[in-house]
């Protein structure tokens, strides 16, 4: 198994001198990362995605963003437990990851203040139990596959024994990060052929942000999941330094799909404290998007992008000339699902905040709450 390493100032590849100006970073934004997923980095170019991916930079420490930008306190039933959509809840199940993403959307999970993640998942199987309409439950935090083998199957019980239920899915980076942690573990690929059922199946939402990640480990990983009976999808920001590149998208989308893994969907990078260095407006991000899909099948066409805003799953249809097309894919008001919409795109707007009008159809909704 891969060794892990807290303290930045011990990984030797990176100069001392730089060491130290990122420690006052790993300070403040939690620091975590393995030898395996250190060895995929080519330490010889300053530019090499990978390492964006999981070491400090500097801009992280500008005035950018929330810590919460999608607003997700809000959505809380029970402690640990989320219930934005109607037929989907959130168990937030643990507090670490395999490795900590630079661009990471919930960075305020990781600081010592914070506990929102839940080890007790009582109340929140509790008011799934009581509310029918969920049949959707989705293992997240953190990274839901890195609990002990024991955790998972418990938690897997007793999912299973609320009739309603019938999707389970794991929110996990270790695919990529951690991917021996899988196919070493017998016991747990046992567990998760046991629940994962031909009516009802589990799936692994895996976040492959780069092809690099596929490695021979990772192809092992994912096939034996697969062999397990589940189910894996893929979902990924679209990133400055990282994946920005239409061939470099295409590819992921071609091995994704090569290896049975749906892509998912490319999402907006959110508005998030310490992020602003992987920002990418609409436009730009559109035309990548569009140009890695005319590279690839339609396995790799199939996925979606979207922004998670804290009114809902946003759509973005189109980027044509100075408008952009819209529609909610998922909503917190039930009467804004599907809602099309169409709006002035300035050439900097990265986010539905940004476009002029947006707040126009945010207040009608609070509106409509509120009537």
């Amino acid at each position: 198994m891969p060794r892990y390493i807290t303290d930045i100032r011990k990984i030797e590849a990176i100069p001392e001198e730089e060491r130290e100006k990122l420690t006052p970073i790993t300070d403040k934004f939690v620091f975590r990362v393995n030898d395996y997923y250190l060895s995929l980095i080519d330490w010889d170019d300053p530019d090499d995605p990978i390492r964006k991916l999981i070491i400090p930079n500097e801009r992280e420490l500008d005035e950018y963003g929330r810590w919460d930008a999608s607003e997700e306190h809000l959505n809380y039933a029970a402690p640990g437990c989320q219930h934005k959509y109607a037929t989907t809840a959130l168990l937030l199940v643990s507090e670490v990851c395999g490795a900590y993403c630079r661009f990471c959307f919930r960075k305020r999970l990781f600081r010592n203040d914070v506990h929102e993640a839940s080890l007790n998942i009582e109340p929140g199987l509790e008011y799934i139990s009581k509310n029918p309409q969920i049949n959707n439950v989705l293992l997240t935090g953190g990274d839901s596959l890195i609990l002990g083998t024991k955790k998972i199957r418990s938690i897997l019980q007793r999912l299973r024994e609320i009739p309603h239920v019938k999707i389970i899915r794991f929110g996990s980076k270790l695919p990529a990060f951690n991917p021996m942690r899988i196919y070493e573990d017998e016991e747990l690929l046992e567990t998760l052929s046991e629940y994962s059922r031909p009516d009802a199946r589990i799936h692994v939402m895996a976040h492959f942000n780069h092809p690099r990640e596929l490695t021979e480990h990772a192809y092992r990983a994912i096939n034996a999941l697969q062999r397990a009976g589940v189910i894996l999808v893929n979902q990924t920001p679209v990133l400055r330094g990282i994946n920005d590149d239409p061939k470099v998208l295409a590819e992921l989308l071609d091995k994704l799909s090569w290896a049975g893994v749906t892509p998912y969907y490319f999402f907006q990078n959110r508005p998030v404290a310490g992020n602003a260095d992987f920002v990418i407006p609409f436009k730009e991000q559109y035309r990548i998007i569009e140009e890695a899909k005319a590279r690839t099948s339609g396995l790799g066409k199939r996925v979606r992008y979207v922004m998670s805003h804290s009114s809902g799953k946003i759509e973005i249809l189109a980027v044509d000339g100075d408008k952009i097309y819209l529609k909610y894919h998922q909503a917190r008001h039930p009467d804004y699902y599907g809602h099309f919409m169409v709006f002035d795109c300035p050439d900097d707007a990265a986010w539905f905040d940004d476009l002029p009008g947006a707040d126009k159809v945010l207040e009608a909704q609070k509106q409509d709450v509120s009537a």
